[in-house]
């Protein structure tokens, strides 16, 4: 998206290509109200250079579908530019006609997240929201969306603001220090100087340590249940699901390769990973089987070692269980709706210091003490809040830790009296770190590669 003109009008389909009810061209830019005139043939006889702003207009595009017109006049649409959207009925061809059509006109297809990107060039949001917009698209769990929505709202941008400005009056006081010595000014005391540093390090610090349970509401966290074959592996991921997602069969070795949903759990998008039962793999199929669900096991952040309470463990229990010995783990006693043959005490043998729970994936009991425990266990006992401010981005979790590097060297530089000059220097430095955040930036890289990750027409 290098050299980006803003001068232009781009267009692109903003609804995802399919057999629906509605389909979306968008066009931004100061041609965007003559290209409709061009091509829209209203129902009254107006044309959309003379529509009202914000509402929508029957008529047909021409010899193409029958429409819905709304004209969006600058400033106060999405890019803060002239928008026309084009509501016709959806479909690989229409769109595709309507697309051509409109690129006839000179108008340039717009680039992945341009749209979004001329909103933050143009003043009506800033970079934080501006990847807020992408959380918003991608949030799993209604936590996720909070927090997200929260971000576009501009809370995260807000207290980033304030940490500025914090900064930015102990910097006036250091710079008054220096290029008034000689005069009668009240200097700033080292030690209140020191005060307000270390208060801004501190909310620095407690900011950058919220991105720990930010990356769980944006990323999710992967979940791998795992056990030998016919223990109720995919029992316990329908019982998680509430749906009927893996087949189950009393035959072992049903499950023949991984399979992966997303549950809500309490605000957690929780990647559920059905994996084969690792055995001794019979053919090739079944070796690739298991070779699948080792690797799955690599990868997990947290595994559910499941075992059949109905029949004595066995050497293939105890070999699976070593191989997630070092992995944090749930010990699963499945299959409590009939007589055990495994107490708790042994499976906690088998698996020194992992938590053993009792469940019927069938009869659904025990699910919900499961669900808790493993809620538990990533939250540590304090789940997310859509109301809190998150850092979610690793962008700006990385920006947030570079500030705390500049402030502390300045903390330190003034505990040893080094001068006004430098300390003022580090602080300059933590308070650009900061504005890489929101987008106190020029550097052109890191606009594409943010704005890359966005799909065409937003």
């Amino acid at each position: 998206m290098k050299n980006l003109m803003l001068d232009d009008t781009i267009v692109a389909i903003s609804t995802p290509v399919g057999k629906s009810g509605i389909g979306i061209v968008r066009l931004s830019g100061r041609s965007a109200l003559s290209i409709a005139d061009k091509i829209f043939v209203p129902s009254d006889g107006k044309c959309p250079s003379q529509f009202p702003t914000h509402k929508l207009n029957y008529g047909w595009i021409k010899d193409i579908d029958e429409v819905l017109l709304s004209v969006m006049r600058a400033p106060k649409t999405y890019t803060r530019e002239d928008i026309v959207e084009i509501n016709c009925h959806s479909g690989i061809v229409v769109l595709k006609k309507i697309l051509e059509l409109v690129l006839k006109h000179g108008v340039r297809l717009a680039e992945p997240g341009e749209f979004t990107k001329r909103a933050y060039l143009n003043g009506r949001i800033d970079l934080a929201q501006a990847e807020a917009v992408l959380d918003v698209i991608n949030s799993q769990t209604h936590n996720a969306l909070s927090v997200a929505l929260g971000q576009l709202k501009g809370r995260l941008s807000r207290k980033v603001k304030a940490l500025r400005k914090n900064l930015l009056d102990i910097l006036t006081q250091l710079e008054l220090s220096i290029d008034f010595c000689d005069q009668d000014v009240e200097p700033i005391s080292q030690q209140e100087s020191l005060k307000r540093m270390n208060r801004v390090w501190q909310d620095l610090k407690e900011l950058a340590a919220s991105a720990d349970k930010g990356a769980i509401l944006r990323q999710g966290i992967s979940c791998v249940i795992c056990g030998k074959p016919n223990v109720g592996k995919s029992s316990l991921l329908n019982a998680l699901l509430k749906r009927d997602r893996a087949i189950v069969t009393p035959i072992p070795g049903t499950t023949r390769d991984t399979l992966e949903e997303t549950v809500d759990l309490s605000g957690i998008p929780l990647r559920l990973v059905d994996t084969a039962g690792i055995s001794q793999g019979r053919n090739l199929a079944q070796k690739e089987a298991v070779k699948r669900s080792r690797r799955a096991l690599k990868e997990a952040d947290l595994v559910l070692l499941v075992l059949d309470a109905s029949k004595k463990l066995t050497s293939q229990d105890l070999a699976i269980s070593r191989s997630v010995s070092g992995r944090t783990a749930f010990v699963v006693l499945n299959k409590q709706d009939l007589p055990a043959k495994i107490t708790i005490e042994q499976a906690a043998r088998l698996s020194p210091g992992k938590k053993v729970l009792k469940i019927s994936a069938l009869r659904g009991e025990g699910l919900e003490r499961l669900e808790q425990e493993i809620a538990d266990y990533i939250w540590g006992g304090k789940s997310a809040s859509g109301a809190e401010v998150l850092v979610t981005n690793i962008r700006h979790r990385e920006a947030l830790e570079k500030a705390q590097v500049f402030l502390k060297r300045a903390i330190k530089a003034t505990e040893a009296s080094r001068g006004a000059e430098i300390v003022a220097l580090e602080i300059k430095e933590a308070q650009a770190s900061l504005g890489e955040i929101i987008g106190k930036i020029s550097c052109e890289d890191i606009l594409d590669r943010i704005f890359s990750q966005f799909c065409i027409g937003k």
